[in-house]
């Protein structure tokens, strides 16, 4: 079902429907209509065609009774949605057509669309590129999450500090989802369980909740490119069962009349809320069982329409684990087979078994979650009575597998008993289900060695490698048309549903045609951003330079001041040696901190206390820029990945799961200098150690040197940059003369640097070095980027998912 032919009609009603929909949606009509009317109305005209490929895929799936991947996941980072789907439905050209005829502008209108801010970074993004390709790849699916109110934070750079704002996304409303008040749920917490016996005398568990919420389904629509598959993001938005207390109300308390609507409606008001306090992480458990709940719920009553017999549950439904946050659906998966359907332990084990696959992101212990056990037993008792049991039969398995082994047993049980007693998610999650995979090659062979290394000693079978993999729809053919064009003229359209096609662009890296025409298109990327940096925050950038970018998630095992540090020594060297020959440069960087995450937002204070003092130098006019990007998301990635010249990918080796960024990066040309971390390597590994710049320590070297006794100081009393980069940043001069704004952070790198950034930092000047010296050689420049371009095609998601088929959850893909 690839051919076009396949698409719903297009006809010539297009234009009509728009206004059609500006009148009835929007109550408009076009003298009055504003852009977001028209906008609006657009994007319902769209929507439409897209309910029908909805109708024709959710038939067709109740006919032939197919096998449903479920994706849960507490972020789906899915970016703006006219965009995409217009290039989905191959609409693009008529669209742009229809509003030129009624006077407007397709790409202004495109440029008003809120983004949902329903992700923080890479796993939502990760998680909406993967509904992306399921559609694309024709496989039945439903994204599960919560319909957040307010989303991730915008961000504001405000004298040269972080601010966080609210994230109204949702403020005009949005046109792409379908709300369903017939399909909702109901949810408990609090209370007691109590035990009792049927007529069979068969011990049953009643939970007796202290209150309920009710979860309401929010759908919307995910169209595969160029196909009639339409799937499904469902998400869940929290409501009161009773909103309004008459009672209450009538007695003259007002705010007790409506108490409990407001408290239950906070379980979907905000992603991720600040879980240092207790009321952070009561809230934050309760929103992960809250959107696993409905969602199961939901499972079991599209299971009941389809009149299947609840035995065959895991014939129906894959249901992947995106990281730990929905990992207490193991749990929920049993109380409901249990209490609800009224299962044996082991019928309803070996189907919870045989549903759930996990996917662990990360190597670091503060990311794998934990939730001490007077938290859950106030808010979730029957869960935990049902972990309890689940750890007592598997701890006697492991009891049997290793004998005498009191310490394995210990780090294995799902309860951690040191200190605070805490429920262990990811052991929850491994225990639960019968694939684990980590998310690159390495990544998944430090899993088995290190976190999880117990498990995978018993039960290596169920350990799997799925490298991670984006969207080329999104990040190549709508950020960056004028490329795909060329693709398109230079290889064929054929790429364009098969990435790997891409490396037919390999051979053609030196000719001379395919290099002009290649700068010519990343120097207008570049232009495009160029202005869009002096528009945003006032500083003028030539196109010209090499564009230095490094944009994600600000973290100190992503180390941008390992990136900060450098830019002060070359900007110390500079100023001492002005005919020194070094390749022009604007760092860019890019990313949110977590709002109570001090360091990181110290960082950014430093990257833009460096930025103010390097961009007012007249000295530095055309030799050296560094510019904070503030707000970075989807919609403003779509500008800058395709104008990238050095993707920054410097983590700490051992640290970075994968890495989506640097595929996005690579697959619109950019070069990347890296460690080997993450899926850096498989990225070095395709497109060949001449075209990477690589420095750093392993994996294995980083892990010897934690071992020993690391001392960072050493490092910089032998490295006179580097010595001159904290004396200068000691003494005020990126802090406006504040001598101790940036002490907690240079007083953490000399005596502690728990990421090696100044053991690494030699390398990565040297590195540094090279890259500049091949920026002169424009023609060597050119051809690394078509190389890394044409061996980018391993990295789609589509492949991915393909593999998630294949290897786990054994369905089908075209």
């Amino acid at each position: 079902m690839k051919d076009k032919s396949s698409a719903p009609a297009i006809g010539p009603a297009f234009q009509h429907d728009v206004v059609r929909n500006l009148i009835c949606r929007q109550a408009r009509y076009p003298d009055i209509a504003t852009p977001q009317d028209w906008y609006m109305a657009l994007s319902f005209t769209v929507r439409d065609r897209m309910l029908e490929s909805w109708v024709a895929s959710t038939k067709n799936y109740a006919e032939h009774n197919v096998k449903v991947a479920c994706y849960l996941s507490a972020e789906f980072l899915i970016g703006p949605q006219l965009g995409c789907n217009l290039l989905s439905l191959d609409l693009e050209d008529d669209a742009r057509q229809a509003l030129h005829a009624l006077g407007q502008d397709l790409d202004e209108l495109l440029a008003l669309e809120e983004e949902p801010g329903l992700g923080n970074g890479g796993l939502g993004r990760l998680a909406a590129c993967y509904l992306d390709s399921l559609a694309t790849l024709e496989v039945p699916a439903i994204g599960y999450g919560i319909r957040y109110e307010f989303g991730i934070f915008d961000q504001d750079i405000v004298d040269g500090w972080q601010v966080e704002r609210t994230d109204k996304w949702l403020k005009m409303g949005t046109p792409w989802e379908i709300v369903r008040p017939d399909i909702s749920f109901y949810v408990n917490f609090g209370g007691y369980t109590r035990m009792q016996t049927d007529e069979q005398n068969r011990l049953q568990v009643q939970w007796i909740p202290a209150r309920q919420v009710k979860g309401v389904a929010y759908d919307v629509p995910i169209q595969g490119y160029r196909v009639n598959t339409c799937n499904l993001l469902r998400l869940w938005k929290s409501e009161a069962v009773e909103s309004f207390d008459f009672e209450d109300f009538n007695a003259g308390d007002y705010y007790q009349a409506v108490e409990e609507k407001v408290v239950s409606e906070t379980l979907s008001k905000v992603l991720y809320p600040n879980d240092e306090p207790d009321a952070g992480k009561r809230l934050r458990l309760a929103q992960q069982y809250f959107f696993v709940s409905c969602s199961l719920q939901d499972m079991l009553r599209l299971l009941d329409i389809g009149h299947r017999p609840v035995e065959h549950f895991a014939e129906r439904f894959a249901a992947q684990l995106n990281d730990t946050h929905p990992s207490i659906a193991v749990a929920e998966l049993m109380r409901l087979l249990l209490d609800e359907r009224q299962l044996s332990w082991d019928e309803a084990w070996s189907i919870t078994q045989h549903t759930f696959a996990y996917t662990n992101h990360t190597l670091l212990p503060e990311a794998l979650e934990t939730w001490g056990l007077p938290l859950m037993q106030s808010l979730l008792p029957r869960l935990l009575d049902i972990i309890y049991e689940i750890n007592r039969r598997f701890l006697e398995e492991v009891r049997q597998a290793f004998p005498d082994d009191v310490a394995r047993v210990a780090r294995m049980s799902l309860i951690d008993e040191h200190g605070e007693k805490k429920v262990r998610m990811a052991n929850l999650a491994t225990v639960g289900s019968h694939a684990v995979n980590g998310v690159a090659a390495l990544h998944s062979e430090l899993l088995r060695q290190t976190v999880l290394h117990d498990f995978a000693a018993m039960y290596p079978q169920r350990f799997l490698n799925v490298t991670n993999g984006v969207t080329p729809r999104r990040f190549l053919m709508l950020s960056n048309p004028r490329l795909a064009n060329l693709l398109d003229e230079t290889i064929g359209t054929g790429w364009r549903n098969d990435l790997t096609q891409l490396s037919a662009l390999a051979t053609l890296a030196d000719d001379d045609d395919l290099q002009q025409a290649w700068r010519a298109i990343r120097h207008h990327n570049k232009s495009a951003l160029a202005g869009r940096i002096s528009n945003l925050v006032g500083i003028d950038v030539a196109p010209d330079m090499l564009f230095d970018v490094q944009v994600k998630r600000i973290h100190e095992y992503k180390r941008q001041h390992l990136n900060a540090l450098y830019i002060i020594s070359l900007y110390q060297r500079l100023s001492r040696h002005p005919e020194l020959k070094t390749a022009p440069r604007c760092f860019i960087f890019g990313g949110k901190a977590a709002p109570g995450y001090g360091m990181a937002k110290l960082i950014i204070r430093l990257i833009t206390g460096i930025a103010e003092v390097v961009n007012n130098d007249p000295a530095m006019n055309e030799r050296l820029k560094v510019v904070f990007f503030p707000d970075f998301n989807v919609k403003n990635g779509h500008l800058i990945y395709p104008a990238a010249d050095l993707s920054e990918q410097i983590s700490t080796a051992g640290k970075e799961a994968s890495g989506t960024g640097n595929m996005k990066f690579m697959m619109n040309g950019a070069i990347t200098i890296g460690t080997l971390d993450g899926a850096n390597v498989e990225i070095r590994q395709q497109v060949g150690e001449e075209n990477f710049f690589l420095f750093g320590m392993t994996a294995q070297q980083t892990e010897t040197l934690n071992r020993a006794e690391y001392r960072p100081a050493d490092y910089v009393q032998a490295n006179e940059d580097l010595r001159d980069a904290f004396e200068q940043i000691a003494q005020g001069r990126f802090s406006r003369g504040d001598t101790a704004l940036f002490r907690p952070l240079l007083d953490s790198l000399l005596h502690y640097d728990p990421f090696l950034v100044l053991a690494d930092y030699a390398d990565y000047a040297a590195c540094q070095q090279r890259v500049s010296e091949t920026w002169h050689d424009q023609r060597l420049w050119t051809r690394m980027s078509i190389l890394n371009c044409a061996h980018s095609g391993i990295f789609s998601s589509d492949r991915a998912i393909g593999e998630y088929c294949q290897q786990i959850w054994q369905i089908p893909s075209t």
